[in-house]
């Protein structure tokens, strides 16, 4: 005897931003191109995304690597980066329904993935680097002579970032939430197939106060965008 379940029918989450996210702006792509980014279940166009080639990456990577060098994300003390990204994971478990809708819109998963696999799963990578940062010390290494030796870690700069599409919230929390903690800055390109999540990431992380600069988006496509993160 098979029994029927009813399928529950959500609202599709209202899409706020279709732009690249530079410097902690919304804008066009230089050349003005924008892509069509698709509902899985049904084939729909969902909206058009800005498309990213090597100019806005360009522009990103300056802005990233201004913030990196005379903003305030590295020279923070460590406690407060951590309270930041603290503030973002609560701000997706604040948003939790929303971002669980929209990753399944975009992505095509079943919304109980999203809402038991990929948000949990994401905050919980936010808040254990948030708990690291001021954690990563230097120590002292005793050597032979009259020498005083150590070692003292430093954050590295600007960090290119490239995302696959099956699961975005989590593989972005896996990128930034690392990238944040030791004070580096960042620019994401997100899989062409599934960019929504990490713009609407962005405007979260914006309410969690990380400066601007500190992350970018730019969603695009691998033989562009992508190609000119690498190089």
């Amino acid at each position: 005897m098979s029994t029927a379940s009813k399928t529950k029918i959500i609202k599709a989450p209202k899409v706020s931003n279709q732009k690249l996210f530079i410097n902690g702006k919304w804008v066009n792509s230089i050349s003005g191109k924008t892509f069509a980014t698709l509902n899985p279940a049904t084939g729909q166009e969902i909206c058009q995304v800005a498309e990213a080639d090597s100019a806005d990456v360009d522009l990103a990577v300056k802005a990233a690597r201004k913030a990196f060098e005379s903003g305030p994300w590295k020279k923070m003390s460590a406690a407060e980066r951590g309270r930041r990204i603290n503030k973002l994971a609560d701000l997706m478990e604040k948003n939790l329904p929303e971002l669980a809708a929209l990753e399944s819109l975009d992505n095509g998963k079943p919304l109980r993935d999203s809402l038991n696999a990929d948000l949990p799963l994401s905050i919980k990578a936010y808040r254990y680097y948030a708990g690291w940062c001021d954690k990563t010390h230097g120590k002292t290494i005793p050597v032979e002579g009259e020498y005083f030796c150590y070692t003292k870690h430093e954050p590295v700069g600007v960090v290119g970032q490239i995302i696959p599409w099956n699961f975005p919230l989590l593989m972005t929390a896996w990128k930034w939430a690392p990238a944040l903690a030791t004070g580096c800055t960042i620019v994401l390109k997100p899989a062409e197939q599934t960019p929504l999540t990490a713009l609407r990431m962005a405007e979260l992380a914006q309410e969690a106060d990380i400066p601007d600069g500190v992350i970018n988006v730019v969603p695009g496509f691998g033989p562009t965008a992508g190609a000119a993160i690498t190089s």
